[in-house]
């Protein structure tokens, strides 16, 4: 399939924030009143779907606006202590550079994005930011519309598994990728349409000669 349009997501897919985000998260649940995340927890929550973490949490939905708020916050006041993944740019680059319009759709405030992203902010023609938890495929639909790029020929690139759930109810096409928040295994299982093993998998498979 040849893409006009690809979709990224930040946390996990191009920014390395999964260290950044465990060494918050357990403040946030004190301030908010919903369960810590203990050590052997973490690569259980790793396979878990977004409604399932939710659950074992314990957190209320009313209370993920405000969470999430919070953390676009924190984040804010830590965005030099979280870096891109190596190979980012020239990942983007050669992407855009091959004339495929490049998205990002992401929980985060653009503002928060373009500075993590720094220069490399230049290749995305489109930011659809502040996506709620479960709130993704709208935020797609939308990228799409700004984009005016048709479903079959658009594919999201992310991290979690409601990255792929979200692609699926957008009824567009999803990429994995396998070094970020959830466990390789649990992208898999749900079938992506792509799953890369490293950066520079995603420029050699999406790019046709």
């Amino acid at each position: 399939m040849s893409y006009a349009l690809v979709i990224f997501d930040l946390d996990g897919t191009l920014a390395d924030s999964f260290g950044w985000f465990l060494g918050v998260v357990n403040g946030v649940a004190r301030d908010y009143g919903f369960k810590p995340i203990e050590t052997g927890d973490v690569e259980a929550l790793r396979r878990a779907g977004p409604r399932e973490l939710l659950k074992r949490q314990q957190v209320p939905l009313w209370k993920l606006p405000a969470i999430a708020r919070h953390m676009r916050a924190l984040k804010r006041a830590h965005l030099e202590s979280i870096p891109l993944f190596p190979g980012t740019d020239p990942m983007l680059r050669a992407l855009s550079g091959a004339g495929i319009t490049l998205a990002l759709v992401s929980s985060d405030g653009e503002d928060n994005a373009r500075r993590q992203l720094g220069a490399s902010a230049a290749h995305f023609s489109h930011f659809v930011c502040g996506a709620s938890l479960l709130g993704k495929a709208a935020h797609f639909k939308r990228a799409m519309r700004r984009a005016g790029a048709a479903p079959a020929r658009t594919i999201a690139i992310g991290d979690e598994v409601r990255d792929i759930e979200a692609a699926r109810a957008a009824a567009i096409a999803c990429g994995a990728v396998t070094w970020g928040y959830a466990a390789p295994a649990a992208l898999a299982l749900r079938a992506p349409d792509l799953m890369f093993q490293r950066m520079d998998d995603i420029a050699s498979r999406l790019i046709r000669p």
